[in-house]
């Protein structure tokens, strides 16, 4: 049987599939290359480029491949561009998400994980490391978009033989150990990824947006997965419903946050490198302090996380960016 990844030519889906790749698993890949790159897919893997809403080119892909499980990671990621163009973002996660979710019902595939965030729960009441059990309250499209769809989701399961696994990303970052593949797009707004490249010169500087929030240091905080991590941990959730475990949801993180400007003190110890730090004012849709409590992912999933070191992804970040200017030079 084979799995397919929807959006597995960009940042988590391009080392998804290669954690597919070296497990063993036939792995087919859906992507329309918007913000992905070709080159980025294993070779391994089975590649059609273009939109998963497309029920024709969907239908193809279930025709010529065996498939038994679905991996979505396909959709838009940048919070404050989902509150300028909100209507864009519901389109994307969430519409097209439902065009899927439906296909895969009607080929009788029954496994899905689904890529979602730690922005449905908007700022959590308290600084405790948030549970799945608590309040829903996205303060940005984006996370709406993705919280309508864990809802499809829960819906479809309720109706149908169908089982998922939903798992709320808190921030990722940090790239292949083996320098397979890392972040790689353009204007990429990730904090890390964007001062790795004002370490390394390819920017100017950075901008810090509020340094007013009711944290330490007056920025945010955030818990930072390893991107590797986070691939291992769909692994586990596919291998879990292929056992006969049922749907559940479940936070990827460590459990621990950093601000903003602790993160960007790591990147500069761990480069050697200083870079102009701009301060802004705050960005709409950001939220103040939210940290995963990731025991459900650990007990349900067996999953134990093996780069639990903000060092180490800041590490591995500046690699692969001093990969991706080797690769721009040739």
């Amino acid at each position: 049987m084979a799995v397919l990844v929807t959006g597995g030519a960009g940042y988590i889906g391009s080392h998804m599939v290669w954690a597919l790749i070296d497990a063993g698993e036939e792995v087919v890949v859906l992507d329309r290359l918007s913000t992905g790159f070709r080159w980025a897919v294993a070779p391994e893997a089975r590649f059609y480029e273009g939109d998963l809403a497309d029920a024709a080119l969907l239908a193809q892909v279930f025709s010529e491949n065996s498939i038994d499980a679905i991996i979505h990671f396909a959709g838009s990621i940048i919070v404050p561009e989902s509150v300028a163009d909100p209507l864009s973002y519901y389109d994307n996660n969430t519409v097209k998400s439902r065009a899927l979710i439906a296909a895969a019902v009607a080929a009788k595939i029954p496994h899905f994980v689904f890529s979602s965030t730690a922005a449905v729960y908007g700022t959590p009441d308290g600084t405790e490391p948030v549970l799945e059990s608590a309040a829903l309250r996205p303060e940005s499209p984006y996370g709406s978009s993705k919280l309508m769809t864990e809802i499809m989701l829960r819906d479809t399961a309720a109706a149908h033989d169908f089982t998922y696994t939903a798992l709320r990303y808190f921030n990722v970052a940090g790239a292949d150990p083996r320098g397979r593949t890392g972040q790689s797009t353009a204007g990429a707004t990730h904090l890390i990824k964007v001062a790795s490249e004002a370490a390394l010169g390819k920017r100017a500087g950075m901008d810090v947006f509020g340094t007013d929030y009711p944290t330490p240091d007056g920025t945010c905080v955030r818990d930072y997965i390893h991107v590797t991590d986070l691939a291992n941990a769909h692994l586990k959730a596919l291998q879990r419903m292929r056992a006969g475990g049922g749907s559940i949801v479940a936070n990827c993180g460590y459990g621990r946050g950093f601000s903003v400007l602790e993160v960007l003190e790591q990147v500069k110890a761990v480069s050697g490198k200083d870079f102009p730090v701009h301060f802004a004012g705050r960005r709409p849709g950001d939220a103040v302090l939210i940290v995963a409590n990731p025991s459900v992912a650990m007990r349900e999933l067996d999953w134990t996380p093996q780069h639990d070191d903000l060092g180490f992804i800041v590490r591995t970040a500046l690699d692969w960016e001093e990969h991706l200017g080797k690769r721009n030079q040739i």
